[in-house]
């Protein structure tokens, strides 16, 4: 009888091991720009013109704040994909540009068109040998949220999604900038 339930507790919790929910992770990119900061974050720092130097995004549409401007802590955005237009929310939380930092976060998600299902991230502009270095940063959760995630909603599907999300726009920025 104790051999029995022995077994039967060990399968129980190595079934549970194997589920888990999901997992906080982090992603940093980053890239030098032949261009002073300020000349920089003024194409980073204008909330509304993500779509201009992101080439996953066809639009955005920004919102105003209570102060009727865009580029400000509390202002929203819906960013829309390019491939097929679907769309997510974001809020700007933090917004400095005396610092060239922005500090955002996901409000509404739609794991289909981008597979996470929270973020909070942060994009700043610092001097860096005689140009900027941007550094775009976030922590977030795969779009899948529960103990088995579909394929495509993993934390290596989130991974794949927020690093190239980041690396090509940070690429598209450069060119931008540097007018290659």
């Amino acid at each position: 009888m104790v051999h029995r339930l022995t077994v039967g507790a060990l399968l129980v919790c190595s079934t549970a091991a194997l589920a888990h929910g999901p997992t906080p992770q982090k992603a940093q990119e980053s890239i030098h720009i032949d261009a002073p900061p300020a000349e920089v974050w003024q194409i980073v720092g204008d909330v509304s013109a993500l779509a201009d130097w992101q080439p996953a995004l066809s639009a955005v549409h920004p919102s105003k704040n209570h102060d009727g401007i865009a580029d400000e802590t509390g202002a929203e955005r819906v960013l829309v994909f390019a491939d097929g237009g679907g769309e997510i929310t974001e809020s700007v939380d933090e917004y400095d540009p005396e610092r060239r930092y922005m500090g955002y976060r996901l409000l509404r998600e739609d794991p289909s068109v981008f597979p996470v299902s929270f973020y909070t991230a942060t994009i700043e502009v610092k001097v860096a040998d005689g140009g900027s270095e941007v550094v775009w940063k976030a922590r977030f959760y795969r779009g899948d949220t529960g103990n088995f995630p579909e394929e495509g909603q993993t934390d290596e599907a989130a991974q794949a999604a927020i690093h190239g999300f980041f690396r090509n726009g940070l690429e598209a920025l450069k060119t931008r900038v540097e007018g290659g």
